[in-house]
């Protein structure tokens, strides 16, 4: 029995819509297979060749992206039904039903154009809670606070966070139109407050996510830490925060906080 060779095509079919709010509508483009062909790769040999499968000329599709090595966490999109960064998502281990492959723009965000959503939210919300050591000033400030190994390491876990998006488009409790915050939010909060000198924040950190919208509003649905493309320890984050926020309650009742 001879075995069929595999083949030197695939279809891509792409959500497209002018913007959030505008008709969507579904688009095929056949692009030639290259070895270690990822979705990006395909995504740039339709930009240059936008004719759909059945011959009509089309707008190039947009897209977004950047470091194009999972770092930036800029090309988030749905492939397949599932959340992920296209870049690292290679063509052949991807194909569906022989020969297709279906990519949409993540339904939690905004859309600009096409694939292209806008995730400012993420970055709004890194500013509520203070996203930074607190250090004023150019000026010698001495040597910094001494930290152990294993601090630095439990630490370094959620420093590899991307602002890509992946866990809030797999989470129930985030919406367009509600406040909560998500596990991006809190697994920077787990960051920030577990450093010697960003805890000086940590109080107001807690504050932020105590208020509608905030870690009481997780259902624990862990669909964030499945989906992580760098396997952020998003649960140890939530229940560490929510063991924290609880002692930051009882603190703020008994010295007359509200």
């Amino acid at each position: 029995m001879i075995a069929s060779s595999p083949p030197k095509t695939f279809i891509l079919k792409i959500k497209r819509s002018l913007g959030e709010g505008k008709p969507s509508h579904w688009e095929s483009f056949e692009v030639p297979i290259r070895p270690s062909m990822n979705i990006i790769s395909a995504l740039q040999y339709v930009a240059a060749n936008p004719v759909t499968t059945d011959g009509k000329n089309v707008e190039p599709v947009v897209w977004d992206a950047g470091c194009l090595e999972e770092v930036c966490g800029a090309c988030t999109m749905v492939i397949n039904g599932h959340v992920r960064q296209s870049c690292s998502c290679l063509v052949a281990e991807n194909l569906q039903d022989g020969n297709t492959i279906t990519l949409e723009p993540m339904s939690k965000f905004p859309v600009v154009r096409d694939l292209w959503v806008d995730r400012q939210r993420m970055f709004d919300n890194l500013k509520k809670i203070h996203g930074w050591v607190p250090i004023d000033g150019t000026h010698d400030l001495g040597a910094g606070p001494t930290e152990t190994q294993e601090e630095q390491e439990q630490r370094y876990a959620y420093s590899r966070c991307m602002t890509c998006g992946c866990c809030l488009e797999a989470c129930p409790q985030f919406t367009k139109d509600n406040d909560f915050k998500g596990a991006q939010v809190f697994a920077q909060i787990e960051y920030f407050n577990s450093h010697a000198t960003g805890k000086e924040l940590a109080a107001e950190r807690l504050d932020v996510i105590m208020e509608p919208g905030g870690i009481t509003d997780c259902g624990n649905s862990q669909n964030c830490v499945k989906v992580c493309p760098k396997e952020l320890p998003l649960l140890d984050a939530i229940a560490s925060l929510g063991r924290k926020t609880t002692v930051h309650a009882v603190k703020r009742f008994f010295s007359g906080k509200k």
